[in-house]
């Protein structure tokens, strides 16, 4: 006779970050918009740090951006806690858009450079 196994047994319990987790992160996407914005107004004010910021200003961006999303994506839509497969199916197509994004403005600044 043929066993069968138990589905709960299959199924384990996962455990769900606390209110704490949540609180440290809501600071730290507090923390990034913060800087964000402190980057965009430095770039865009005359001053002294204006010709540091002012070329960067964009890569600073998106890499702040794409720190908030990533832990969005973690923590809000529990991609964390989920299976895998499923991290590995909305993290490669967009490392994909990613990369393609960065090779357009790469592109697009060689182009308007050699004008």
């Amino acid at each position: 006779m043929v066993q069968l196994a138990d589905p709960r047994a299959a199924h384990k319990e996962q455990v769900h970050p606390s209110a704490v987790i949540y609180i440290k992160v809501a600071l730290v996407l507090f923390l990034l918009t913060a800087l964000e914005v402190a980057a965009y107004e430095v770039a865009r004010r005359p001053g002294a740090l204006q010709a540091v910021v002012h070329p960067v200003v964009v890569p600073i961006l998106l890499v702040l951006s794409a720190a908030k999303f990533s832990l969005v994506a973690m923590f809000y839509m529990h991609l964390k806690q989920d299976a895998r497969i499923y991290r590995g199916l909305f993290g490669f197509p967009l490392l994909i858009a990613a990369l393609i994004v960065v090779s357009l403005i790469v592109l697009l600044q060689y182009w308007r450079v050699s004008q």
